[in-house]
């Protein structure tokens, strides 16, 4: 499984978990949703199931359950800052579409 997380998200995740106050990391999903059939899901990881995946990169713990796997094989997990917005940034090889609001995305 190959999951890449920048510098500039590896920080937010600490800074957010801090804030936070508890939690081993970043629990990253999908759901069905949207008009093109799955969207991103975000959360802090209070604990790893068996079966999560969990994954360490540049210091912090990214938890994945077994059913999102697929669709986030090769993802590249950013964070962006752009004037007062900001947002995680997901480079997925596995979308073949998204929808023009950016919520939602389809894969083959």
């Amino acid at each position: 499984m190959t999951i890449q997380v920048t510098q500039r998200a590896a920080e937010h995740i600490r800074d957010a978990l801090s804030r936070h106050g508890s939690g081993i990391g970043l629990r990253l999903g999908v759901r069905t949703s949207g008009c093109s059939g799955f969207m991103y899901t975000v959360d802090y990881a209070e604990e790893a199931g068996s079966e999560d995946t969990v994954i360490e990169e540049r210091g912090v713990t990214v938890v994945i359950d077994r059913k999102s796997m697929p669709f986030l094989e090769g993802l590249e997990l950013d964070f962006i800052r752009e004037g007062l917005n900001e947002r995680f940034s997901f480079r997925n090889p596995n979308v073949t579409a998204e929808c023009g609001c950016g919520e939602s995305f389809a894969v083959q």
